[in-house]
């Protein structure tokens, strides 16, 4: 949906945006501009709702990677992926797993960032107090909110693994059936603890009751997570990676996330010069899609565990060797959010549990659902990403923010799992070619890389209004080609806020999604 700016939107003089993948979300960040927040206020609020209204993707028991820019210009990345427990036992889970870890379970668990992540989010600039970024996802949350259509889906998708589940059992099954779409979803015990964190704050989470009652109830379980990791737990502040393409600056998130994929296919687009890669030559960018699989699956890893050569991940030459074999690509795993002001404020804010329902449980008594996260670490004693205590994981989050000189130009957030870069460079190929955020999202989106495990890495899933031209050349790579209908949920839910140098916003949010996106009209 494309926003439409109402004369009753805001009580300030302020302008601003927001863009999101669901429509009370978009609601949250809307009431927090009309309170007099900017940009990164509008982003906590959708941020906290998101895990209420939209639980298959996103969690307070999940991770988050933002970038912020600030109105100095500064841009800042927030990175608050989770780790390792320090007490864990590569030995053991090698033992009770074999060579890899499993996809679900409390062996996938790290510890959660995105609370933390929030807290040094607000700290760059919020201007509302912390306990008013929670006061609709708190009733969303009591209240209750209809399933939205992507809900409804994941929950019959994943009827069989919330069955197994106690937590998730009680609050998405009704008489054993999945709740349908409309189907009221209310959540009490999520409620309480939006109420405590919005009352006592971010170390509430880490340090306080919540931390502590959490803990218990995955120990319960088997979890090697103690009290101890949460509260030793700090989302790091960091310098975001760029690079110059056709007069822009690309910014995104460093390693351990995937941004630079983005940054080096757009720079082999620069050096080949490929003309046209949404075009007669998508065989070519489909070629520096799977290119850049290759290099996250074998190199990509925590920079605090392993050194890693930012020059070799960015024009490094092709890797030998046949591949990385069936790695999924997960699906509704994540949350997008992009929000911008005329204060110079702007965020771009990924959040996730991984996989759909992430681990796949939910801890009854705070009504935390958990990520699965720690399934992305490899049991390979060669592997730059095998497990360690303390560990981040590789990571697929991966904000983007797009800056011309001194001026944003677009802020764009999207779900899509280990497709994000690709998504990313089609959007922001788009943009460039002057298409407006409306088009942006609409438009038919193809993916390289495996979807379900039977899929290898030479596989690309097209949209089925992909320009003919791009489906002749996608062909030409000798990859194995499935066609998809146009809008397929899982290729990405993408949100973009546009900004002009007059301060002109336009924001719009992917049809994939149960989106919405809204403008605040200049004073």
């Amino acid at each position: 949906m494309i926003s439409t700016p109402t004369s009753e939107s805001s009580v300030t003089a302020r302008s601003g945006a927001i863009a999101t993948s669901h429509s009370l979300a978009t609601a949250a960040g809307e009431a927090a501009y009309a309170a007099g927040g900017n940009a990164i206020d509008a982003a906590l609020a959708a941020a906290a709702a998101l895990a209420v209204v939209y639980p298959h993707n996103t969690a307070l028991g999940g991770d988050l990677v933002a970038l912020v820019r600030t109105p100095e210009g500064r841009v800042h990345c927030v990175n608050a992926t989770g780790v390792a427990a320090q007490n864990v036992d590569i030995t053991e889970l090698r033992k009770r797993h074999g060579g890899q870890l499993p996809q679900r379970g409390v062996d996938t668990i790290t510890v959660p960032g995105t609370i933390s992540g929030w807290k040094e989010i607000s700290r760059l600039g919020a201007e509302l107090p912390w306990a008013e970024q929670f006061n609709l996802s708190i009733q969303y949350a009591a209240e209750g909110v209809p399933v939205s259509h992507s809900l409804a889906e994941a929950l019959i998708n994943g009827r069989d693994l919330i069955a197994r589940d106690p937590g998730m059992n009680s609050i998405f099954l009704s008489d054993g059936q999945p709740l349908g779409e409309g189907a009221l979803l209310q959540q009490p015990a999520l409620a309480r603890t939006l109420s405590t964190l919005a009352k006592g704050g971010p170390d509430e989470f880490y340090r306080g009751e919540i931390g502590r009652t959490l803990v218990d109830g995955l120990s319960r379980l088997g979890s090697a997570l103690t009290f101890d990791d949460f509260a030793d737990y700090q989302a790091e502040v960091c310098e975001p990676i760029s690079l110059e393409y056709r007069g822009h600056r690309v910014h995104t998130s460093p390693p351990n996330t995937q941004g630079f994929i983005l940054l080096r296919v757009l720079k082999m687009l620069d050096e080949l010069g490929i003309q046209d890669p949404l075009g007669r030559d998508a065989d070519s960018l489909g070629r520096l899609f799977f290119d850049g699989n290759r290099f996250r699956e074998e190199l990509l890893a925590d920079p605090r565990f392993t050194a890693l050569d930012l020059d070799q991940l960015l024009q490094g030459a092709s890797l030998g060797g046949e591949g990385t074999g069936n790695i999924q690509i997960p699906t509704g795993d994540t949350v997008g959010i992009a929000a911008a002001d005329s204060d110079g404020l702007a965020v771009s804010l990924i959040q996730s549990i991984y996989f759909s329902f992430g681990s796949g449980i939910l801890e009854p008594t705070t009504g935390i659902l958990m990520q699965n996260r720690g399934m992305s670490f490899s049991l390979d004693a060669d592997s730059p990403n095998i497990l360690a205590p303390g560990k981040r994981p590789s990571h697929t989050l991966m904000p983007v923010l797009v800056t011309q000189g001194e001026h944003l130009r677009w802020a764009n957030a999207t779900m899509g799992g280990k497709g994000q870069p690709q998504i990313h460079t089609q959007a922001i190929l788009r943009l460039l070619a002057g298409a407006t955020p409306e088009d942006t999202v609409s438009s038919a989106r193809w993916i390289v890389g495996p979807h379900v495990p039977t899929d290898g890495p030479e596989t690309v899933y097209v949209e089925t209004d992909t320009a003919p031209e791009a489906k002749e050349a996608i062909l030409k790579t000798g990859f194995a080609v499935h066609e998809i209908p146009p809008l397929t949920d899982w290729m990405g839910h993408l949100q973009i806020v546009a900004a002009q140098p007059d301060g002109i916003f336009t924001a719009a949010s992917d049809p994939r999604s149960d989106g919405s996106a809204f403008v605040v009209p200049r004073a």
